[in-house]
């Protein structure tokens, strides 16, 4: 037994990078390009520097297993912003189903849509010598990402796209989406559109906004009085919805701007008896056909995968021309 006083026995310190790089025999900028993935290090320097760091068992707790197969860690990072929303289980099937084709496993992590938890999780994913980072981004400043790629790890954003950072991107054309619905609803005879939009600072919202406007302002109907944000969970979403409904003239139709505001909406109708406002939403859960609801939708999966390719296409060619690709969205007419 050991005694409440004993000093257990001390901890040899852990190898270092710069102990890697002296047993190689190389800078500690090119083992660390080395082991960072990097593409531009020769197959000779990358297997001196692997020997060294075997030898050494450096970096035993994040990459060992890897770095004992004499290959780097051949993982995707996908930062989501929201774990419960169905479109990232969909998103995360998407880019999985393409990085296996070459390979790779899919790492998913969470930022619960806040800047600082997705800054964390981002520099995780790089120590952890992730190959690739795909982000569903919550912040406004992409300039952190910058020292992503200084390490050689690409960075896709999906959904929404990156802001003064070079970076390739893939977005559904959300603006166009807007379009679609505002002239389902002036086709079927509303004049009284309600929007019930997600946080007023993300590109999805604005797009979509800016497309409805498109199409709605010219015919003169009201909306603007009827547009209702931040509405980023169901409890919020119900909250808008008693207010539009408790207006003097409450709106003939509702837009959710996505499927969790989808979700309040239906759950707050539900409840109330009498005539209801028809009601149209963007993406497409699996209740909303069952439940006969018009949505204005994109390939979530094909989002993916399209942002796996990117992520793949960078890791073979860093020199490339970044890319913006923009994905159609399409009306599902089946109720209002």
């Amino acid at each position: 037994m050991t005694r409440p006083d004993a000093v257990p026995p001390a901890t040899p310190p852990r190898p270092t990078l710069a102990q890697v790089a002296a047993r190689a025999g190389v800078s500690l900028k090119t083992a660390s390009r080395a082991l960072g993935g990097e593409s531009y290090v020769s197959e000779k320097t990358l297997a001196v520097v692997l020997e060294a760091a075997r030898e050494l068992d450096y970096q035993r707790n994040s990459a060992a297993s890897l770095l004992a197969s004499g290959r780097l860690a051949d993982s995707i990072g996908l930062i989501t912003g929201d774990f419960t929303n169905p479109f990232y289980s969909a998103l995360a099937q998407g880019i999985e189903d393409e990085i296996r084709t070459h390979g790779m496993h899919l790492s998913v992590t969470n930022s619960r849509e806040s800047p600082e938890q997705e800054h964390r999780v981002a520099l995780d994913l790089a120590d952890r010598q992730t190959k690739a980072v795909i982000t569903v981004s919550a912040t406004l400043d992409h300039g952190d990402y910058a020292a992503l790629q200084a390490r050689g790890i690409p960075v896709v954003f999906v959904d929404r796209p990156a802001d003064d950072l070079d970076a390739d991107s893939v977005v559904f054309d959300n603006r166009d989406g807007g379009r679609l619905a505002a002239r389902h609803l002036i086709d079927a005879g509303h004049h009284r559109i309600a929007f019930i939009g997600d946080y007023a600072w993300l590109p999805t919202f604005r797009e979509r906004m800016a497309g409805m406007g498109d199409v709605l302002d010219p015919s003169g109907a009201n909306w603007r009085d009827l547009l209702r944000t931040d509405a980023h969970d169901v409890v919020s979403s119900r909250a808008r919805v008693r207010e539009l409904l408790s207006l003097a003239q409450p709106p003939t139709a509702i837009v959710a701007g996505n499927n969790r505001i989808l979700l309040g909406v239906m759950e707050e109708l539900a409840e109330r008896a009498g005539e209801r406002p028809a009601v149209l939403g963007f993406d497409d859960p699996e209740w909303a056909q069952v439940l006969g609801i018009t949505v204005v939708t994109g390939d979530v999966e094909a989002l993916g995968r399209q942002a796996a390719r990117l992520a793949v296409a960078r890791l073979g060619d860093r020199g490339r021309a970044f890319e913006n690709v923009v994905l159609p969205m399409r009306l599902i007419v089946r109720g209002a």
